[in-house]
């Protein structure tokens, strides 16, 4: 596959000598998992190696992950020295992170935050709210407000404070209504592709070497489930970089 193909395939937003800037869409893995699929981490590797000429295996760092149900933003470190520094700002809740959710139906109010300590069944892959003080739980903090109502469905921005596994997914149900598509939070029916109403819409950071801000963002997927005004609107706008 040649650089111009490569392009289609992946779709970049930014790069740099440190730093690496997708759109992941759903239904694609982060790394490599038991399904054997192609995962964004072999995608994006193979698009240094071609666009920039490296011989054997180039240098890709994992810092983040999203769920594979899920669409948006990644940002992966093309250097150690890169992806040793987003990852500490990723643990130390360094990064600003936006996501849009689609839920079935409206919550009672219109914004809020949301505190919860979270307990994750590692065999059935699942979370669940727990009390505080449980073995291996970790606090979640959840801020929300509600962008759109239309039809019944609730656009919804995520902007949370930790990094906790499913947050977000445990957020959406925990106020009344899981993200359309979810059904291992509720959701009654799927979604047709089998993903998640839930997309990582923008992610703001650090340059790791630069120490310039940096912020991505990239509309939702042109599904029916995100027919809606305001990510119509996103859509039109396009990707948006900041501080490149």
């Amino acid at each position: 596959m040649g650089a111009r193909e490569l392009d289609r395939a992946l779709h970049v937003l930014y790069s740099d000598n440190h730093l690496l800037v997708v759109a992941k869409p759903a239904g694609v893995p982060i790394v490599p998992d038991s399904s054997g699929d192609e995962s964004l981490f072999d995608q994006a590797r193979h698009w240094v190696e071609v666009t920039f000429d490296k011989p054997g295996r180039a240098f890709l760092g994992v810092v983040h992950r999203l769920d594979r149900p899920v669409s948006g933003v990644v940002v992966f470190g093309r250097t150690s020295k890169g992806a040793a520094r987003l990852s500490a700002q990723f643990a130390e809740t360094g990064v600003q992170k936006t996501y849009w959710g689609i839920m079935g139906r409206a919550p009672e109010e219109q914004e809020g935050t949301l505190k919860h300590w979270l307990h994750k069944d590692r065999e059935a892959n699942r979370v669940r709210v727990v009390a505080e003080g449980i073995p291996d739980a970790r606090e979640a903090v959840t801020r929300w407000r509600q962008l759109a109502v239309d039809e019944g469905r609730a656009l919804i921005e995520f902007s949370p404070a930790t990094g906790r596994s499913h947050q977000l997914r445990v957020a959406a149900a925990t106020l009344g209504s899981p993200l359309l598509g979810d059904l291992k939070y509720g959701a009654a029916d799927p979604l047709p592709d089998r993903s998640i109403a839930l997309h990582a819409q923008a992610l703001g950071f650090e340059h790791p070497t630069r120490k310039e801000p940096m912020r991505f963002a990239t509309p939702p997927p042109d599904l029916e489930v995100w027919n809606l005004p305001l990510c119509n609107d996103a859509r039109r706008q396009g990707d948006v970089l900041e501080g490149e």
